[in-house]
């Protein structure tokens, strides 16, 4: 395990009764990550979670965090790791500071100075004295992340972090995580459904499905690529379909809402235009989508349930 992996699982897996939740899953997260780890609701997303932190024993298989075999020296693998799984859990009569010192209790060498800093690093000294009880779940879900920071983290493993959140939450836990990435070089394994979000904040995804890892991306290269999803206007579709067909480039075409879709393996747009203006195929619009995760993701797990 080199100095640049911050964790890795080998073969992990778990079964429940006759179910297995997780089959024989590798999974790896170097420094500098931010790594969406991605499947429907049961795909075994946070069974996995709950294995990298020593909440769920595997049934077999291994992971080491810095090095530390999780099972054999837990202190040592855990020392520099947060993590949040499921929903931040808090004493609701309690401010968000008197919170965080009973974390900080349990913790060696985290000072009550660290206690503002994460506070102030997440965005709530102003409300640091304030009830957790009074908080909004954005603010519950900040909360939980200056709760990870306080020991020092290499890593911080969020369990869908942005689950049930409005639009504004959503977009501060991200410019969070932006933050704590690119000013304190902590890296993130963050479990998500919301593909959109990953794709913003993300520069490689896993996809779960079933209890397996069926796909690994670098999602810069991913969105970069092709293929495109071409939309094609036109009142003469049975022409327009039969000429498409021919452009080496197209994978399909079908129709949806009055629309010919052409799914295509590169940036040909162009070329589709040329050819249909060029055989005198009126055209009313012709729009282009580029390739998302989201896609990708939907192509990959087509016709899965999660279960």
């Amino acid at each position: 395990m080199g100095d640049h992996v911050l964790l890795e699982a080998k073969g992990l897996t778990k079964t429940f009764g006759s179910r297995t939740v997780v089959d024989r899953l590798d999974l790896r997260i170097e420094k500098g990550d931010i790594y969406g780890f991605l499947g429907t609701n049961g795909s075994g997303k946070t069974t996995t979670i709950r294995m990298l932190t020593g909440l769920v024993h595997p049934d077999a298989g291994e992971v080491r965090i810095g090095g530390f075999h999780l099972k054999t020296r837990f202190k040592d693998a855990i020392a520099h790791v947060g993590a949040i799984v499921e929903s931040p859990a808090f004493y609701a009569y309690l401010s968000a500071y008197d919170n965080l010192k009973l974390t900080a209790n349990l913790l060696p060498g985290v000072t009550r100075t660290k206690v503002d800093e994460v506070l102030e690093i997440a965005g709530l000294s102003d409300r640091a004295k304030d009830k957790v009880g009074s908080y909004s779940l954005g603010m519950k879900q900040r909360l939980g992340i200056a709760g990870a920071l306080l020991n020092r983290p290499q890593l911080i493993i969020l369990d869908e972090p942005t689950n049930g959140l409005d639009p504004q939450g959503m977009k501060e836990i991200k410019e969070l995580i932006a933050q704590l990435a690119a000013e304190q070089n902590i890296s993130f394994l963050i479990s998500s459904h919301l593909l959109h979000e990953v794709e913003q904040i993300c520069n490689r995804a896993g996809v779960i499905r079933k209890g397996k890892l069926i796909a690994e991306v670098e999602v810069g290269q991913l969105l970069a690529a092709g293929p495109e999803t071409v939309e094609i206007v036109t009142p003469e579709p049975d022409k327009a379909e039969q000429l498409v067909t021919t452009v080496p480039e197209v994978i399909s075409v079908s129709r949806s809402q009055g629309k010919l879709v052409v799914q295509t393996d590169s940036d040909c747009s162009y070329k589709l235009n040329q050819l249909l203006v060029a055989s005198g195929v009126t055209i009313r619009s012709i729009s282009c989508r580029p390739r998302t995760l989201e896609q990708f993701f939907f192509d990959i797990t087509e016709g899965d349930g999660g279960q």
